[in-house]
């Protein structure tokens, strides 16, 4: 085994103190436009918001992990799609994503700007990717 994909496993059992991957294959899928499936049929909201609360990005891959199990989730590009954000104050920045879930972030830094898209990590790992709409606000609040 490679010293990259014990590190992975061992990152793994630390956040999940050892509990077994259920399934190699994923079961879950993310769209590129932040819709999630279970085995093929497409998952409502409120089930898309409560396991994204329980989602991890280890080492590039997603994993649902709960104390007792781990379950691979295969996304297409980015686990989130942001809908929304608002900069407050102390220059601090509260988002929120398709399924309704809001998240905070320190400062513009947490930003990546590339030729198509704007990224950003948020808690656990997890990737999001600005909406189409929140992609040009930003470009002309804060690039042009």
């Amino acid at each position: 085994m490679t010293s990259k994909k014990t590190a992975a496993i061992a990152a793994l059992n630390t956040l999940n103190h050892g509990a077994p991957l259920c399934d190699a294959s994923a079961i879950f899928e993310i769209t590129d436009n932040g819709d999630w499936y279970y085995r093929g049929g497409k998952l409502p909201l409120k089930f898309s918001k409560l396991f994204a609360s329980i989602l991890h990005r280890v080492e590039g891959q997603y994993y649902l992990i709960t104390p007792v199990e781990k379950l691979k989730v295969n996304v297409v590009n980015e686990a989130l799609v942001i809908v929304d954000y608002d900069v407050k104050q102390a220059g601090t920045f509260e988002i929120t994503s398709s399924i309704g879930t809001e998240h905070k972030l320190p400062n513009l830094k947490a930003f990546t700007v590339t030729d198509d898209k704007i990224v950003l990590q948020l808690e656990k790992g997890v990737i999001a990717k600005l909406n189409r709409a929140c992609f040009y606000r930003f470009i002309n609040e804060f690039i042009a």
